[in-house]
């Protein structure tokens, strides 16, 4: 916990001046609420003795004393606008740092790691940060000058009963420590558990169709109770341990008070101290003792910042993509000429997925990837755009190595619709105009036209103008299959890929958008990784993948008549029939 505070101080350390101001607004308020106790001294010992009250000085006194108040606590509510400013600039620069960072992660980061649990970083976690950081300033800011104040304070008046109390701080932080390192690691679980409850609620939510389809209700049902319990055990268990911590130390802070009370009672006797002066020093023990306290009762927080905290902290460790090569050289002027050469890769290490794949694509060909599902399919486009890093061999783009050109150049290369569609919260236009913003009406509507889907968009009240969610609510998966087909188009990239990017379009449909496809292919290398047969018919070569390898390689009737794994795949999809060959 210590380190991962002493790295969050390193976030807050930029705010110098207001970090200054705050010190500053701490020293006035705290310098206030110290002399408040002189003047209740003196005012007591102006009203001590029957008969002998000293009402105009009384008067005086309070007067005093409510000027004190009044300037303390307007200091303390600007210490209060300080202290906010500075831990939400500081968990704004995390954030930001957070998402930055989520930029420079490789693909594969994505893959194991649910997209719930990542938001919960980004939201739950940040905002416990924020919350932490602003108890713990204040708490520190006033914190030190009181405890410093208070004890010069009092050793002005007695120095023995000032040892008193200064002997019972340690033990206060002993008692505290004790407690803190035992709650800890349940906070940890707690924003981990969190973090799981997120995740699985986002799956169960973004699914829920599919749920309900497969009555399954009762099953996700059981499972979040389960992580709710969880969160509700480790969450009542953190908060429990972490409470004991301020009656603790208040116990001990008012065993040092009745100490007080009485050495001041034997100091009035022998006359040494007058009865304004015990009351002076008995509010001084209270105000030394308000910061252990104030730092024991929100340690809860503080602890769950630092757990929080430490979440955040371990995606912004992760190391990032493999950084360009310092040499690495921009792609312009691609013709498309593709190579593999003796490619090797895995996911996972000692798992073979791909092994010694050789391929040789001419520029301007379309080339068909089928095979069952797990055979290497789509992991072959991951590595021609260096999602991933291939374990062996190379991969050539115009004879060049992919590794000695940079990232951008290169995916600039391509165009890619994937079988999951992505869209965004904005216009139909802004989302078919993500690659290029500068992109006419015109243009717009004819790449529209191309994807077929002018004539739907065209039907919409607003027409292009019409805002959608990210989740295209409203839309049907083919039409948002179709915006991200004509977001593509617009592009006009020199290669394309298609991952399934027919899978939710009817028949009919289909066959516009193929003959849209093979304008769009005309004269450009393009990869179609397609389940449907029916959609890869025309492709100059087919591949046929099985575990990582070509089995089979030809055109769609070649295929057919070599009555081998192809046909296989063709006929389990048509039963016999062959409407296309």
């Amino acid at each position: 916990m210590k380190r991962t505070l002493l790295r969050l101080l390193r976030f807050i350390g930029r705010y110098r001046f207001l970090l200054f101001l705050s010190s500053l607004c701490a020293l006035a308020s705290v310098a206030c609420n110290l002399t408040a106790p002189l003047i209740v001294g003196k005012a007591v010992d102006f009203m001590a003795g029957a008969g002998r009250v000293n009402f105009p000085a009384v008067g005086r006194m309070l007067a005093l004393l409510a000027l004190v108040f009044l300037v303390g606590n307007a200091f303390l509510w600007f210490l209060g606008y300080l202290t906010s400013s500075i831990s939400y600039r500081a968990v704004n620069r995390l954030r930001l740092a957070m998402f930055r960072k989520l930029t420079l992660l490789p693909v594969g980061f994505f893959d194991r790691t649910p997209h719930g649990d990542t938001v919960s970083r980004f939201v739950n976690d940040a905002d416990t940060v924020a919350d932490g950081l602003l108890q713990s300033l204040t708490a520190l800011l006033q914190g030190i000058v009181t405890i410093v104040g208070a004890v010069a304070f009092m050793l002005s008046l007695n120095a023995r009963m000032t040892l008193v109390v200064i002997l019972s701080a340690p033990l206060s932080y002993l008692t505290a420590r004790w407690i803190t390192t035992r709650s800890q690691k349940l906070f940890r679980e707690q924003a981990s558990t969190l973090g799981k409850l997120n995740g699985y609620a986002e799956e169960i939510i973004a699914g829920q169709k599919t749920v309900e389809a497969f009555r399954q209700e009762p099953k996700a049902l059981r499972k979040f109770k389960a992580l709710n319990s969880e969160l509700y055990r480790t969450g009542v268990r953190s908060q429990f341990i972490s409470s004991l911590s301020n009656p603790s130390t208040r116990i001990v802070n008012n065993l040092s008070y009745a100490a007080v009370g009485i050495f001041g009672s034997l100091a009035a006797i022998r006359g040494t101290l007058t009865v304004g002066e015990i009351s002076s020093f008995l509010i001084y023990t209270a105000v030394f003792a308000k910061p252990f306290n104030d730092i024991t009762n929100i340690l809860s927080q503080i602890q769950a910042a630092a757990a929080s905290a430490q979440r955040l902290f371990q995606v912004l460790d992760l190391p990032p993509e493999t950084p360009d090569l310092e040499s690495a050289q921009v792609l312009h002027g691609c013709i498309g000429h593709v190579e593999f050469s003796d490619v090797s890769f895995s996911y996972t290490p000692g798992t073979h997925l791909i092994e010694h794949f050789s391929l040789d694509v001419a520029p301007g060909s379309r080339i068909a990837v089928v095979g069952k599902t797990g055979a290497g399919k789509t992991t072959l486009i991951n590595l021609l755009m260096r999602f991933y890093e291939i374990d062996g061999g190379s991969i050539r783009v115009d004879g060049r190595d992919i590794r000695t050109l940079t990232r951008e150049s290169l995916r600039a290369q391509f165009g890619m619709v994937s079988q999951e569609t992505w869209l965004f919260d904005g216009t139909i236009r802004e989302n078919i105009a993500y690659a290029r913003p500068a992109a006419s009406d015109r243009e717009i509507a004819e790449a529209a036209r191309d994807a077929g889907a002018d004539g739907f968009i065209r039907r919409l009240e607003k027409g292009y103008e019409t805002r959608i969610s990210s989740d295209g609510s409203g839309l049907s998966e083919g039409q948002k299959q179709l915006l991200a087909i004509a977001r593509v188009m617009l592009a006009n990239p020199p290669m394309l890929i298609l991952d399934e990017a027919t899978s939710s379009i009817d028949t009919s449909t289909e066959m516009r958008i193929q003959r849209a496809f093979d304008r769009l292919t005309s004269g450009r290398t393009s990869f179609v990784i397609a389940h449907r047969l029916s959609t890869v018919r025309n492709a100059d070569r087919i591949l046929v993948l099985d575990r990582g390898r070509i089995v089979e390689s030809g055109t769609h009737r070649e295929l057919l008549k070599k009555g081998g794994y192809y046909k296989k795949l063709y006929d389990s999809q048509f039963a016999g029939e062959h409407p296309f060959s």
